[in-house]
């Protein structure tokens, strides 16, 4: 039995989206299905474990969010500090901001956040002084505040693996009128591609796709899963791959795709019994789970 998730988790994008989109945002399950992440796993250099396309980062799949959702904004980013900053200000006498991505690691109003982690972050901003800014962070943290300098550091994305520094969406408008199920359909093409790695360069040495990096996973972590592996899996990887997984298949059945949204219901279900067995050391299962999940991205590949 499939059930919908609704809770907290790393979806920093797509909450911050609906966030913008106001009150004719979709859910923001549609809204991630449309970003495509759920399609596939990838393991960069052969290191980074993420359960989303290989050769994807967000910034590649906004473009296609906004256009199968009926919406459009402006983008900006690039420039020095100080140019940032003025286009930032000169944005928010209109309304709020889209942000990102920001290097989560010099957002000190996170606990525990003392410095670059090498992780990305999408925010709100709401408004900016002499001295600090105003923003909605989907971490949490509604209305939360940060010394300005702190946040153009994070802007300026210097330790992050991908992104365009001083990035920021603005000017949001609706150009075309969908339902949520026409939203869905119209993500499909983008879904498909992404799952076949149609058109993907510059992948480091030693990257690995879907199957075959389930496959690997499973044997790092099986041969002696490392402290920082472990952290990313249960802190992170695990807990927004089963949502995306999750969600896909909540989106595939509304539109009538039973078969793929089975598939994607057993990948949620595989991904996230990963947790407590790496949570509490039990690697040996981790690795099993993992050599389950390896067959369901080229199952899911054929009947999408």
């Amino acid at each position: 039995m499939h059930v919908n998730y609704v809770g907290s988790g790393p979806y920093c994008y797509a909450n911050s989206f609906a966030m913008m989109f106001g009150n004719a945002a979709p859910s923001v399950a549609v809204i991630e299905f449309a970003t495509s992440s759920p399609f596939g796993m990838q393991l960069i250099g052969g290191k980074l474990p993420l359960f989303d396309p290989y050769g994807w980062d967000p910034e590649q799949g906004f473009d296609d969010t906004l256009d199968a959702l009926g919406w459009a904004s402006d983008l900006s980013g690039r420039g020095t500090a100080d140019d940032a900053l003025a286009r930032l200000k000169a944005a928010l006498v209109n309304g709020p901001a889209w942000v990102g991505p920001l290097e989560m690691g010099h957002l000190h109003h996170q606990p525990g956040m003392r410095g670059p982690i090498e992780a990305d972050h999408y925010v709100v901003m709401l408004e900016v002084d002499g001295e600090r800014v105003l923003m909605h962070d989907p971490q949490g943290y509604p209305y939360a505040t940060l010394p300005l300098a702190d946040f153009m550091t994070a802007w300026a994305a210097k330790t992050l693996s991908y992104g365009t520094p001083y990035a920021m969406r603005t000017a949001f408008r609706r150009v075309a009128e969908r339902s949520e199920l026409e939203m869905i359909e119209a993500s499909l093409p983008a879904a498909k591609r992404w799952l076949a790695m149609e058109g993907v360069s510059g992948m480091p040495e030693g990257s690995l796709s879907n199957g075959a990096a389930a496959e690997r996973l499973a044997g790092m972590i099986e041969a002696g899963c490392d402290d920082g592996l472990r952290s990313h899996m249960i802190h992170f990887a695990i807990r927004v791959g089963a949502r995306r997984a999750n969600d896909a298949a909540t989106c595939l059945a509304r539109i009538g795709r039973t078969e793929a949204a089975a598939i994607a219901a057993g990948q949620a279900r595989l991904i996230g019994s990963l947790q407590h067995p790496l949570v509490v050391g039990d690697d040996k299962t981790a690795a099993t789970q993992l050599l389950k999940l390896a067959p369901t991205y080229e199952r899911l590949r054929a009947v999408l």
